[in-house]
């Protein structure tokens, strides 16, 4: 038992400071006397001695074993309430000692008195061995390497004046644990303390002030944990409820709802709420998303309890068992109010009791279930989802809701490829050798793996591509292998050049801009994602080079469909591209009907178009207009098939060339006359003879007559 919970040792300081009042009146009436009784109050003693019993009542109810307490009094020595031995681990022996002991005498001299006496008692009853421990010091003695840990914890009830005091008491702690350990090193009878919790308790009347204040937990060597708690005497209860959930890892749950009849009136009924202990576990094993547990701190308290509310009571019967994820013991935490007493005496009748809880979309579902068997009470945390006694769900009423398109064959051939079977140690084989293998193996495989086939395209249209996927799974391939993996990388290239559209389910958001270039260009993507994940070997290298080559080149890329490589540009032709894409975006936002031809020639493309079999005249205007513009372009492209820069921009089809150039080819414009004839640097007027306009007009006017005259002249001459 390596827990540090294992072994816990309560030191009470007895001097006779802890004989005064703890001035917490309490009123008591008797009923057949009308005398008035005067309050009493407890003692500082009795309030220490409540609280560390109960503390020991709740660990021993949840843990019948393996959780061992001590009881150490400190006055003018160290005194054994009771030892590791399982005979003296009971409340009966506890109870029956500390009656023994009584109340700390009311003397004025108090020199011999000290709390260090029990700090010193409980350090050695650390160092001593349980039964448990010496079972494993016999196992660990027959194999070599291994060690046994000794954890323990020590809870100081005691008063001091101030932060000082209290420092120096943990100083002299870890000497005293230091000292032992020195001991225990040379001494067969104990064993070393390897880790230690020092829990300081300062106690004081509820009337006054204390000058000690609280300390979280501080590491104050490797091998000890010391925290202070200061607290009057009527509250020391509920901090050692408080401290108890943390130190044995429990939970608190309150049953509400609980129907009873009232003592004094058995017609009538009301109800009332119970608080239970139990393991964290029951609370901590619910892993779906709709339970809420619904957390309240109760007032008065430091910790936080979940409320559950009573449902119907049921029999216990075999009939009507439950699966459940996880049970524990319970214990009540006010063991004497009537409540949890009728609770207890009604589930030990054989009844169970089921409690119910709220979901996030609303509704109560039922979470847990109290019954006792054989004699001791359980809470059981019940399975909310579906059974696994029950017929197997369909898909859509899993956890993906109304998705029905899960990858359900492929996920078993997935877990087929990477089944475990065991495995015989052998002496020159490494431990988990195989476990870390298959471990890589998984990890390559699984590195993509879509779970639906909306959202793939490789696996809707695996037929093309069925030999890459399955042969690169392996972690060498043989030449013949990378020929045939290759040879279906060329065939799917074969697709894309024919533009045949692959058939695919509705893949939603995933396809943006034209959907058969989206297809394949996902579906190269996803390709070379699970070939360059599958391995790398040489062979795995060269199928990705084969990818990347027939890949067709994308925006995304930095390739452009049309421009520069569509015309036979050189190595500007980028550049180019760019500029002309952007004068037209310019002009399509500023030009109106009304505004005169463009000329989008650049001097890259000028000797593609001015060559292309006349396309155009010698001064620069369209010779033709229509379906003479389209004869052209194609009659451009012909006229350049034979030059590599045309088709080696990337996979591009005849038709692609051909669109690409009738589309830039249609866009030419003539330039503006005026920034033909404008000297470079000097701003072209748009009415350059706007001047002379008066003085051509008179001159037209005269000549107008003169013509008219010679007109009529030369008509009477014929006649």
């Amino acid at each position: 038992m390596n827990e540090i919970n294992h072994k816990t040792v309560f030191v009470l300081d007895h001097t006779p400071y802890f004989g005064i009042s703890c001035e917490s009146p309490i009123d008591c009436d008797f009923i057949k006397s009308k005398l008035p009784i005067p309050p009493i109050s407890k003692s500082l003693w009795t309030c220490a001695v409540e609280a560390s019993v109960e503390y020991c009542r709740i660990a021993y109810d949840l843990f019948p074993a393996g959780k061992l307490i001590r009881f150490v009094v400190s006055d003018s020595a160290a005194h054994i309430v009771n030892t590791w031995n399982v005979s003296t681990q009971n409340l009966s022996h506890v109870m029956n000692a500390m009656v023994m002991v009584g109340v700390p005498p009311q003397q004025t001299q108090a020199t011999e008195y000290s709390v260090i006496h029990g700090l010193r008692a409980a350090i050695e009853a650390l160092a001593e061995p349980t039964d448990l421990q010496r079972e494993q010091l016999a196992a660990h003695a027959k194999s070599e390497g291994s060690k046994m840990v000794n954890r323990g914890r020590v809870i100081c009830i005691t008063s001091a004046r101030d932060n000082g005091s209290m420092s120096n008491l943990a100083d002299i702690f870890q000497t005293v644990l230091e000292q032992q350990n020195a001991i225990a090193a040379g001494h067969k009878e104990y064993i070393r303390i390897d880790q230690c919790h020092l829990v300081i308790i300062n106690l004081y009347p509820a009337n006054m002030e204390s000058m000690v204040t609280n300390r979280p937990p501080v590491d104050i060597s490797p091998i000890l944990r010391s925290e202070i708690h200061s607290n009057k005497a009527n509250k020391i209860s509920n901090k050692l409820t408080h401290l108890i959930l943390l130190h044995f890892d429990l939970a608190s749950t309150t049953v509400t709802g609980i129907p009873m009849k009232e003592e004094q009136n058995a017609s009538s009924s009301a109800n009332y709420d119970v608080e239970i202990f139990h393991g964290r576990t029951a609370h901590s094993v619910f892993l779906g998303t709709e339970l809420v547990l619904p957390h309240s701190v109760k007032p008065g308290v430091d910790y936080e309890t979940v409320t559950l509310k009573w449902c119907t009571p049921r029999s216990c019967g075999s009939s009507e068992m439950q699966p459940c994820l996880a049970q524990c013991r319970v214990t009540p935490v006010d063991v004497t109010s009537r409540p949890s007493s009728c609770l207890i005496n009604f589930l030990l009748g054989g009844r169970s009791v089921l409690l119910e809880m709220p979901k996030k979309s609303g509704g109560k579902i039922t979470s847990h279930l109290l019954s006792a068997h054989g004699g001791e009470i359980f809470i059981h945390s019940l399975n909310t989802a579906r059974s696994c006694l029950e017929d197997p769900p369909s898909i859509s009423e899993g956890g993906g809701g109304r998705v029905t398109d899960y990858r359900i064959p492929d996920f078993g051939q997935l877990m087929t490829a990477h089944r475990l079977v065991p495995l015989k140690p052998l002496p020159g084989r490494e431990p988990d050798e195989g476990l870390q293998k298959m471990r890589t193996k998984l990890r390559r495989n699984s590195r993509y793996w879509p779970l639906t086939f909306s959202r793939t395209v490789l696996y809707n249209v695996r037929q093309f591509v069925e030999p890459v996927l399955v042969l690169t799974q392996k972690p060498e391939l043989s030449e013949e292998e990378k020929v045939v993996c290759i040879k279906s990388i060329y065939n799917l290239s074969q697709l894309e050049e024919r533009q045949e559209t692959l058939a695919l389910p509705n893949m939603g958001h995933r396809l943006k801009g034209s959907k058969k270039e989206e297809q394949y260009r996902l579906l190269w993507w996803e390709l070379e994602t699970i070939v360059s994940s599958s391995g790398s070997s040489p062979a795995h290298k060269a199928i990705v080079s084969c990818i990347r080559e027939c890949r067709r080149p994308s925006a995304d890329d930095g390739h452009t469909g049309g421009g520069g490589g569509g015309t036979g540009a050189t190595d500007g032709g980028g550049a180019a591209g760019t500029d002309s894409h952007r004068a037209s975006v310019i002009r399509a936002t500023t030009d109106s009907p009304m505004s005169p031809p463009h000329s989008m020639s650049t001097d890259t493309t000028a000797p593609l178009t001015g060559s292309a079999a006349g396309g155009l005249s010698v001064g620069g205007r369209e010779s033709t207009s229509g379906a003479g513009a389209a004869g052209n372009s194609a009659l451009a492209i012909l006229g350049a098939r034979g030059s590599k820069k045309l088709f080696n921009t990337g996979a591009r089809s005849l038709f692609d060339t051909l669109a690409t150039t009738e589309r830039t080819i249609s866009q030419k414009r003539i330039d503006f006359s005026g920034r033909l004839c404008t000297p470079t640097g000097q701003i072209a007027k748009l009415y350059p003879h706007f001047g002379t306009k008066d003085s051509d007009a008179g001159q037209g006017r005269g000549a107008a007559t003169a013509a008219a005259v010679a007109a009529a002249a030369a008509t009477v001459d014929a006649k």
